[in-house]
């Protein structure tokens, strides 16, 4: 296993699952995501590194960003 293919491999492991999460959130193939924010990157000079690091940070801490649901009893329906 070479440098580039260690680098690629310790990545994958420690990613967030942004891209996974969204993948599967819009029924897309997780490569095309990867791509999208990889070629939207260069485009757009680094800002959607920022969008990618909010839905990380999120996706982290979605538990405190769930919102509880309160259940109706019996006689409020």
């Amino acid at each position: 296993m070479n440098f580039i293919q260690k680098i690629a491999l310790f990545f994958e492991l420690r990613s967030f699952g942004v891209s996974t999460w969204f993948a599967r959130k819009t029924r897309v193939e997780v490569s095309k995501v990867r791509l999208f924010f990889i070629y939207a990157s260069f485009i757009g000079l680094g800002s959607p590194i920022i969008i990618y690091m909010i839905m990380a940070f999120v996706l982290e801490h979605k538990h405190i960003f769930k919102l509880q649901r309160r259940r109706k009893s019996i006689w409020e329906i």
